[in-house]
């Protein structure tokens, strides 16, 4: 996965009054936690880290001025429920070599079985550990020619090399649910209504 450098200055100002001020000027508040040492409120480019968000568990190469580089990863994203920009970034610092837990989007390839049936997402993400510099940015899983009542579980997925799972290997990702008709429950229900007329 590659980095994506991002320049970040360091925030003096708090509260909702200078949350307002940043976001004004096209840059969006954020804070880098972790290995035990005390947050760093930063201001980062509103438009290019909206960019790199884009992609999941993006590695963050964050060039902080007068405090030199680091290595993050976005735990959190709060954004405008109207307007979609982000309002906040929660960063987690992280180091060269070091394994880190992430939350991987599950993605379904191929043709079901004939017959109408639906896959259904039971788990949209696994959770995964894996090099900080080396997060995958999703799994794929092949559902081709499944047939109804078929299931993929955690374990069965094959993930990349370096990458081990947390989520419970038993638990159901997907399944094969066989296609309803929804019109005898229709018509059943309006056979109930005319019993209760009568």
């Amino acid at each position: 996965m590659s980095e994506v450098k991002l320049a970040a200055t360091v925030r003096t100002e708090f509260g909702k009054g200078a949350a307002r001020k940043i976001r004004r000027a096209a840059a969006v508040p954020a804070v880098l936690y972790g290995h035990g040492s005390d947050p760093i409120h930063l201001t980062l480019p509103a438009h290019d880290t909206a960019m790199a968000l884009r992609t999941p568990n993006v590695l963050l190469a964050l060039d902080i001025e007068g405090k030199g580089s680091e290595l993050a990863i976005p735990k959190a994203a709060q954004r405008d429920p109207l307007k979609g920009s982000l309002e906040h970034v929660d960063l987690l610092l992280v180091k060269r070599g070091e394994k880190v837990t992430v939350e991987v989007p599950v993605v379904a390839e191929g043709e079901l079985a004939a017959g109408g049936n639906l896959l259904e997402h039971v788990l949209n993400t696994l959770s995964v550990e894996a090099e900080a510099t080396h997060l995958p940015e999703s799994v794929t899983v092949s559902v081709e020619g499944l047939e109804a009542g078929a299931s993929v579980t955690a374990g069965a997925i094959a993930l990349p090399k370096g990458v081990t799972l947390v989520t419970d290997a038993d638990a159901v990702v997907l399944q094969v649910l066989a296609a309803q008709a929804e019109e005898p429950a229709a018509e059943a229900a309006t056979e109930g209504d005319e019993a209760a007329e009568a």
